[in-house]
This record gives structure tokens, sequence and C-alpha cells, in this order.
């Protein structure tokens, strides 16, 4: 076998001519192997976007060099010729060559391998085992899921969809992922949280595959219930279970603050005290309950009645979403009626709140469908940014969401599919 084919093969590069190889001394006094390559003849002269042939332009700045896979220890790079060309299309251009993507200091089989690691590990670890910097990274994994993005539709097919919000830096910066509940893939990331964010998914997804929908989950916000009633009358919208529990508990923990408050006032601030303390027994689910939990809930049961059946209504609508179905509806009904006449103002409004978004609410018990998905997708998001330390950009976070868990995320070089 020649040695041109084996350095081939160990390179990972193909549709390259191998022209030397060499060992040097880098500035650090590192030793680094050096290939000078060159494309092949049908390789060669082509626009690094669209891919077609294209006349000359010029030398363009002369040899330049990539990073490729390291040899062991070792630093390997490619050093080739890097002339432009003249695209109708695109305009004058540095050449394409098969062994890198276009403004890629690195080879593709780098930039694959940087991408995968980031995708199953911190970025940190990355740097220190690829021996580059946060910053090439970042750049590595927009490039790698710019070019997956564009040979895939991840769009078609959608039937059931999960929308939410979620926070990724302070000063209410918001991203909008898209979520595909028969995949549990993210398919479309968008930058705010209005109606507008809404609409240009919308628009991504076009009339024909809009019509497609049948259901969307969401939580409580009317400003997305707008826009999908506008875009997607057929789509069934499902309110999330969750959210609805937590208007329960947001509502019960102000009856708790309120006669806290009033007890105080009255002179009893041992009493006071004592309902300070019981805030996780009210909020917990029963079955998570401690010992000395339970015995807080007991003896708000015998002292303080208001507190007690804010409790009880709590838990009852906890239960619609277990029963689901018909009798979830008409326990739905139950607790509505029980929460309106109960006479303490947060369960009132809680009744309010209910009775406007029963319609959505009965959907959920129908059909079964929560905002389950996306809120797994955000609890993902938030573990990102630690890991990054923060996003300054949005788009780097969005390329992070779409390699881990929008199925963008290449497979090591040397394997057929992703790990």
């Amino acid at each position: 076998m020649r040695a041109t084919r084996i350095w081939k093969a160990v390179l990972g590069v193909e549709h390259t001519v191998i022209e030397t190889i060499d060992l040097e001394i880098d500035p650090g006094g590192q030793l680094v192997v050096l290939a000078g390559v060159r494309p092949t003849r049908r390789a060669r002269s082509r626009c690094p976007r669209c891919g077609r042939r294209c006349p000359g332009y010029d030398r363009g700045d002369g040899r330049r060099r990539w990073r490729a896979q390291d040899l062991g220890s070792v630093r390997v790079f490619l050093e080739a010729d890097a002339p432009r060309v003249s695209c109708r299309d695109h305009g004058v251009i540095v050449a394409g060559v098969p062994w890198a993507r276009h403004g890629a200091w690195f080879t593709t089989g780098f930039e694959d391998t940087v991408a995968w690691l980031a995708a199953h590990t911190a970025k940190t670890t990355v740097e220190d085992l690829m021996r580059t910097s946060w910053r090439s990274v970042n750049a590595i994994v927009t490039r790698v899921t710019d070019q997956a993005r564009g040979k895939t539709d991840r769009l078609s097919g959608l039937r059931r969809i999960g929308i939410d919000e979620v926070s990724y830096r302070k000063g209410q910066r918001y991203i909008m992922p898209v979520v595909d509940h028969d995949t549990g893939r993210v398919v479309w990331v968008g930058t705010g949280r209005n109606q507008d964010c809404v609409r240009a998914f919308f628009d991504a997804l076009g009339p024909e595959r809009t019509a497609q929908l049948t259901h969307v989950s969401c939580d409580g916000a009317e400003w997305i219930h707008d826009v999908i009633t506008e875009r997607a009358p057929q789509a069934v919208i499902c309110l999330d279970s969750f959210h609805v529990v937590m208007w329960a508990t947001d509502a019960i923990d102000k009856v708790r603050r309120r006669i806290t408050a009033e007890l105080r006032t009255a002179g009893h601030p041992a009493d006071a005290g004592q309902l300070k303390g019981s805030r996780w027994a009210l909020l917990k689910n029963p079955e998570n309950l401690t010992g000395t939990q339970r015995t807080t809930i007991a003896s708000i049961k015998k002292t303080n009645d208001p507190l007690y059946r804010a409790y009880l209504i709590k838990e009852q609508l906890r239960e619609v979403f277990h029963l689901k179905g018909t009798d979830g509806r008409r326990l739905l009904t139950g607790v509505i009626a029980w929460a309106a006449r109960s006479r303490i103002p947060e369960m009132v409004a809680l009744a309010k709140t209910l009775r406007r978004f029963k319609p959505l609410i009965n959907n959920t018990l129908d059909h079964q469908l929560t905002n389950a998905r996306s809120e797994a997708t955000n609890t993902h998001i938030r573990v990102l940014t630690r890991q990054a330390y923060g996003f300054h950009s949005a788009q780097a976070l969005i390329a992070m969401i779409e390699l881990t868990r929008g199925g963008l995320c290449p497979p090591l070089p040397g394997r057929t599919t992703p790990a």
C-alpha cells in the first residue's frame, strides 16, 4: 500500500492529494507534523458556499494551515495554497477545500470531534483535551450546526409540538425553543419572548406544514395562545398541567403569608412563626412529606381552617390531572366551584383563572399532552449555561441547544452514527 494512501486514512481526508509529510518545531518548541496537501483536480477551484466550479481570481494570501486531529501527543497541520475564485452568486471568495469547512482554521474531522465533545462534556474540558480556546469551540459548534441545519429539515412532519420560553441571561433575555413531542427534539429556537417570536416560528414552518399541526402545548401565556389561534386554528391547545398546579401553589403561599401577617399584627408572634416555617409542607406533594412536615399539616388542620381548606383545594387540583378524561373534567368543575365559594380571596382569584382557562385545561385532560418535554429542555438549557458560565450571545447558546437537543450532533470521525 502506498504511503500517501496510508496518510490520507490517518489524516481522515478525502479528495485530497498528499504532497509532503514533514516534522518541524513550532515557536513554543513543540514538535508538529506538517502535511503539504492540495485538492484533487475535480475538487479544485470550487465556491465553498454553492460548490460550483468557478474561474480563478488570484492566488489569495498564499499558503495557509489547518489544524488536524493530533497523532498521539503530536499536533498535526495541513498546509496548502489558498487561491480565490470568482463565483457568479457569491463574488470573489477563497476557494473551498475538501478537508475543511469555509472560514475554518481546522479540518472537518477536528471540528466534528470538538462538536461531539462539546455536546457530551464541559467546554473547559474540550479546551484542554483538544488544545484550543473557548472562543474556537463556540465558533466550531456554530459552523457544525449551520452546516447540519442546511442538510436537515427538522420542521418536516410536525404534528404535536410544545412552545415555551426560558431565560438564559440576566436582564430579561429569553429564547423560545419549540419541541417535537413525538421525537423529543428541539426543532426551532428563536430569540425573544413575544408574539413576533412565535410568528417567526410559524413563518419558518409555512402554511402547508402549519395546517398539519394537531396539538400545541404551552403555558398560560395568552400572547402565545393568540398567535396559535391565528396561525393554526385547527390545532388543539393544551395547557401545561405543571403551570396550572403552580397557580394553586402560588395562591396557597399568598394565603399563608397573609394569615401570617394578620397573626403578627394581632399580637400572636408564636403562631405566626409556626406558619412561617410551614411553606414547604404546604407546597410539597403529600407523598413526599417528611414526618415533621406531616405533623405540621395536621397542626394546621386543627388550628387554621382557611389555610387547610386552601391546601385541600390545591391537592384536589393535582388530583384532576391524575384522573384525566371525563372524571378529571368533572373534578375540575367541582374544584372551581369549591374555590369560588371558599371566601378565601386568593382561592376565589384562582377559581376565576381556572374558569377562564377551563377549555384549554379540558384539552389537556382529554389528550393527555403536557409541556413536560419543553420543561426538560429548559432544564438542559440551564445546565448548558452553567457549564459555559453564561453565554454572551444567544446564537452561541442556540447552536449548543441544536447540537445537543436538536439532533445535529455529528458522529465522531470514523463512526457512521453519532455515539
